[in-house]
């Protein structure tokens, strides 16, 4: 399936020269989020997998149904402040910004592997994070995992030799 045909891209969003790639349009398609899930569980299902990780927010409607899919955990890496409990956390840079995201302490037991799973790699920074904050829980990355990969942003670069796999490339 051409999972490019669904996914809008709105010009000058969030800022000026800005070509934002809208998944939801492709999630709100049923039959193509299935389908979506269903490739990503196909390229993956080759790893040893304990959990899959998903940054908030859109890598909860990646991860999740996708640890679902393979029947494994999942695990939410958020914001700063919006996990109750004992968390660690790690700054990062946006493509247009600075956040924090954070972790449960008790999120992944060492030596767990783990795949990370999002909407869209672009620089590469919030996946450079969530995998500092894994290894430092003992976690072992066994792959990323994204609907869709700006390669003329050169994300794969700050990963070292982390498998990425992606469904759509622009």
């Amino acid at each position: 399936m051409n999972f490019k045909e669904h996914i809008r891209v709105i010009p000058d969003y969030p800022q000026p020269g800005i070509r934002f790639k809208d998944i939801t349009t492709l999630l709100k398609n049923g039959p193509v989020y299935k389908e979506a899930i269903e490739a990503m569980k196909e390229r993956v299902s080759r790893y040893e997998i304990d959990y899959i990780a998903g940054p908030e927010a859109r890598g909860f409607v990646v991860g999740a149904p996708l640890a679902y899919a393979l029947g494994v955990g999942f695990v939410p890496i958020r914001k700063s402040g919006k996990l109750p409990g004992d968390c660690i956390e790690a700054d990062y840079s946006l493509e247009y910004g600075k956040d924090k995201l954070a972790m449960h302490r008790d999120a992944i037991q060492p030596g767990s592997k783990v795949l990370i799973a999002d909407d869209l790699l672009a620089t590469g920074g919030t996946l450079a994070t969530s995998i500092q904050l894994i290894r430092q829980l003992g976690g072992e990355i066994v792959a990323g995992a994204f609907l869709i990969e700006l390669t003329y942003l050169n994300g794969r670069e700050k990963l070292g030799d982390l498998e990425v796999i992606s469904l759509v490339q622009y």
